[in-house]
């Protein structure tokens, strides 16, 4: 948990005077005081409830990319391997690369995008993006029901999901503004390059210079 991340401050600090509520609860207690008591318990809890919805956000979000401009999400070569089969190895920015092994006509990619609303920004948080999964797509509809179907994930492992949890949860309505699945696709029929792109808008492809030049 980086204190770097004002989620996780906040999640700390609500926490700590949650405690310091708690602590004062147990001492008015003693001295039964009703009013007092319950006033204090009951800071205690919201303080305790927001560090832990602060901390669950900051746990869901793991894996999610903030997103101000048109960004690089990952560079993808597509090689056919045979009749409706082909490879797609991408190489995502920070150097990592990931090969799938698909069958169809067409690389189809898609993505979660969450935008945040303004109070959520003093948090931190802004319009992030996180790709979901990688499939080949048939052109034709009837080859999609009747041929092999090949899908793979591309996002990482997490205890929590951001997208998931607002599904879920009406709580976090005030926070995010929306929601919403991307996705895009291009022929695979021959080798070429791709720029797969994000921006606040969606997925979208574009060829890179060598693509451009085969």
């Amino acid at each position: 948990m980086p204190l770097s991340n004002p989620l996780n401050i906040t999640a700390l600090i609500c926490a700590l005077v949650g405690l310091i509520f708690l602590f004062i609860t147990i001492k008015v207690l003693k001295k039964r005081k009703l009013f007092s008591t319950t006033l204090n318990f009951v800071i205690c809890l919201l303080m305790l409830s927001l560090s832990a919805l602060f901390g669950t956000i900051s746990v869901a979000v793991q894996g999610y990319h903030a997103l101000t401009r048109e960004e690089l999400a990952a560079i993808v070569k597509v090689e056919p391997t045979g009749e409706q089969m082909f490879s797609a190895r991408f190489t995502l920015p920070d150097g990592g690369e990931k090969v799938f092994y698909l069958a169809g006509d067409q690389l189809y990619v898609d993505a979660h995008i969450l935008k945040w609303k303004p109070a959520a920004n003093i948090f931190g948080l802004h319009t992030s993006y996180e790709l979901d999964r990688v499939s080949g797509r048939y052109a034709i509809l009837a080859d999609e029901t009747a041929k092999v179907r090949t899908v793979y994930s591309l996002s990482q492992y997490k205890p929590l999901d951001m997208f998931e949890l607002r599904r879920r949860f009406a709580v976090l309505n005030p926070l995010l503004d929306a929601e919403y699945g991307s996705a895009t696709f291009i022929n695979s029929n021959r080798e070429e390059e791709f720029r797969l792109m994000v921006s606040t808008t969606g997925l979208l492809i574009r060829k890179t210079e060598k693509g451009a030049n085969q």
